[in-house]
């Protein structure tokens, strides 16, 4: 999807982020805008932040310092985002003893949307034959369908994806691609974090987390510097194995 060269409304806007994992600095001065209509990417290795931005932005967890604007509300002064937002987390977090479509229901009920949206979600997401099965049973795949179909009930301008496409079967991850598309089209947001770098070309921009620091680049541009550093570290490995063989 295409942006305008002049920035749309501004979503999210995040100054000078600080967060620490126990001793360790793992958010340092992050500072970035999400627009309008935008997909905007996380990208890093594991243990990188990643999970602890999102969390810090969904209201999910307290941050050391910085400012936090989601939706036009302070995030730790207000919660009157928070219904505007659908979140799939990294972790398992619907109720595992439930079939899917008790999950649907409860979490509809939760949000206080009624069963309305249930039947077209169930369709879209191709869920159909697993409204029975609990989700302790069900594969991975289906399991973030199900999740992104209990992110969208409450009809939410912005969705937090964490990790939602990875080490998914392809249809899987064909709808779910496919939904997030349609999400977008209809003039709605998202920010997702990811840790596959074949996920790059599906975002309007991406933000490279690395060492507690947000790089921005271009999805091209990511993919450019990627294959840069992995062509670095394998000829470094070759030149390794050399000196050890002579």
């Amino acid at each position: 999807m295409k942006l305008d060269t002049e920035h749309p409304p501004a979503i999210i806007t995040v100054t000078d982020l600080i967060q620490n994992y126990g001793n360790k600095r793992i958010l340092n001065g992050v500072s970035f805008q999400l627009y309008e209509g935008e997909i905007l990417g996380i990208f890093g290795l594991r243990g990188t932040g990643k999970t602890s931005l999102l969390h810090v932005v969904a209201g999910m967890e307290r941050f050391v310092s910085g400012s936090v604007e989601v939706l036009g509300h302070k995030v730790g002064k207000s919660q009157g985002y928070k219904d505007r937002l659908g979140l799939v987390t990294q972790k398992r977090s619907l109720f595992q003893d439930l079939n899917v479509y008790e999950n649907l229901d409860f979490i509809s009920a939760i949000k206080g949307r009624g069963k309305k949206a249930i039947p077209d979600l169930i369709e879209r997401l191709e869920l159909e034959a697993y409204l029975k099965e609990p989700l302790k049973r069900i594969d991975i795949g289906i399991y973030q369908r199900v999740a992104l179909a209990c992110a969208l009930l409450n009809d939410p301008d912005l969705l937090i994806l964490d990790e939602i496409i990875r080490d998914i079967d392809l249809e899987s991850r064909t709808i779910i691609l496919r939904e997030v598309t349609r999400f977008l089209d209809a003039g709605h947001s998202c920010i997702c974090a990811f840790g596959s770098v074949e996920y790059v070309p599906y975002m309007n921009r991406i933000l490279w987390l690395d060492q507690g620091v947000v790089t921005e680049y271009t999805p091209k541009e990511a993919v450019q510097t990627w294959k840069r550093l992995y062509n670095e570290l394998f000829d470094r490995m070759a030149q390794l194995s050399g000196e050890i063989n002579d």
